[in-house]
């Protein structure tokens, strides 16, 4: 059909971790999903993979991009950039690891290196039984020895020791390479993985290797399968025990168990001070669940709001930037309105995924032919196909709008009291009867532009569908959602 069903899976060190939904028919996807990953200290790099999936048969690989670990801690603020996607030969995938212990002794006016190769764990399978036989090939100063093969496993330990002698003087640029290979009793062995270590490295080198590819020329093909955008940020955090924590905690919530105190000189306002853009969404996020656990949260929410509109002159403004109190409030209905929102707009969403009906009221954008799917007297005219998308769009709108009225009971209690409170806020801050609607425009700002409308547009970011709605019905979505 000239197009793809494309999803990404997402691997740490060979392991899947995570898997996006899959976006049919597009060549331009868009996910827009976000994974936390809690990994190991020690993992070595990250992979995404791009790929075609078929309703028969194997699913297709169309490329794949990786990180490896030292580039994304290079980057504190994190990796947000389109990265071309590169060509995966399956039988170049290697993984695992090998341990090895280097020493290099003197034995009378000869120096000697002795690479103990103990084990290696991991190893990718590559006969059709689902291991290999692994043997591993040691290079150095021009010499070249292999350790037997360990038949049918994964996880082969050779434990021998192979000696090369050296080079008189410096050991300068010598490189010791292994390589691991699975012995094949017919055709060409297959390749396993390789490692490299500089012999000029001090003293003794013992521990666990990282397995890599030959250097290829792939990288050189990139772009020509496409690229993939993608943010990465590496956080490495030391937790301590809740206790730990109680005075900042206690520092934080001060202010609103103590109101009276000046705001200027909290550390709640301190924070809000020193919080960047980029920052501010995270921010924002972990005092909501803090201030959730403390049971704070309305007032935190009330503190916060208070000190935005005593910044704000014009009303029309109000609560239209990311500042911490738009943050904080939006993080706040995700947390506690999250089963609210399921049960009120769970049966829309879902009847317009089910009837996959054409709508569309832009005439630039207009298909007069699909109006076969819509008539079976033939293609319908601009105007009709207006018409139909117009009663289709009200049917739909109709309906969320009488669930939304409707759901007053089932709205979370905390909400309810948040958004009281801050309409009374609005009020105490714009009295006049000129703006007397700018207490609904403070609510409704949140709970549709910030809630409910970007929950129609994806709904599988907000957990209403399991799959990215297709092209015709993300079209419907977007209509509803405007």
């Amino acid at each position: 059909s000239g197009s793809s069903d494309p999803y990404c899976v997402v691997k740490v060190d060979h392991e899947v971790v995570a898997r996006t939904a899959t976006v049919w028919r597009s060549l331009n996807p868009f996910w827009g999903e976000e994974f936390t990953l809690r990994l190991p200290r020690g993992f070595h790099q990250l992979s995404i993979y791009v790929m075609d999936e078929d309703t028969i048969g194997q699913d297709d690989v169309i490329g794949k991009v990786t990180l490896s670990r030292q580039r994304i801690a290079a980057q504190p603020r994190g990796i947000d950039c389109w990265l071309s996607l590169v060509p995966v030969d399956p039988d170049a995938e290697v993984q695992g690891e090998i341990q090895l212990e280097l020493r290099v002794s003197e034995q009378g006016p000869a120096r000697v290196l002795r690479c103990h190769l103990i084990a290696a764990r991991d190893l990718a399978p590559r006969d059709p039984s689902g291991t290999s036989d692994p043997f591993a090939r040691v290079s150095c100063c021009g010499h070249t020895q292999e350790t037997a093969v360990i038949k049918k496993t994964r996880f082969p330990r050779w434990d021998e020791v192979l000696e090369f002698k050296l080079a008189e003087g410096k050991l300068g640029n010598g490189v010791l390479r292994v390589e691991v290979w699975d012995w094949d009793i017919v055709g060409k062995n297959d390749f396993l993985g390789q490692v490299e270590v500089p012999l000029d490295a001090p003293g003794l080198t013992e521990g666990w290797f990282q397995l890599l590819p030959f250097p290829s020329s792939a990288e050189q093909l990139g772009g020509q399968l496409g690229s993939l955008r993608v943010t990465v940020r590496l956080l490495e955090d030391r937790i301590l025990p809740q206790h730990h924590y109680q005075p900042l905690i206690q520092l934080l919530a001060e202010p609103l168990r103590c109101p009276g105190q000046p705001q200027a000189s909290t550390a709640l306002a301190v924070l809000e001070e020193v919080t960047s853009g980029d920052s501010r969404q995270d921010v924002a996020t972990k005092l909501v669940k803090v201030f959730l656990a403390e049971g704070l949260a309305v007032p935190f929410l009330d503190y916060v709001i208070s000190r935005e509109l005593a910044r704000t002159t014009d009303p029309n403004t109000l609560f239209r930037s990311n500042s911490l109190a738009s943050k904080s409030v939006e993080q706040f209905m995700k947390a506690v309105g999250l089963p609210y929102l399921h049960e009120v707009l769970k049966p829309v969403v879902n009847r317009i995924f089910e009837e996959k009906k054409y709508v569309e009221l832009d005439p630039c954008r207009m298909e007069l032919s699909r109006g076969r799917r819509i008539s079976f007297k033939g293609s319908l005219s601009e105007a009709q196909v207006r018409e139909s998308s117009l009663e289709l769009l009200q049917g739909y709108l109709g309906d969320t709008v009488d669930a939304i009225v409707g759901s007053v009971d089932k709205c979370p209690l905390l909400m309810r009291v948040a958004f009281k409170q801050l309409r009374e806020r609005v009020e105490e801050r714009f009295p006049s009867p000129q703006h007397e609607e700018v207490r609904y425009f403070a609510i409704s700002g949140f709970l549709f532009l910030r809630f409910f409308a970007p929950a129609v547009l994806t709904p599988k970011l907000f957990g209403l569908r399991e799959q990215h709605a297709e092209p015709r019905t993300g079209r419907t979505l977007l209509l509803l959602a405007k």
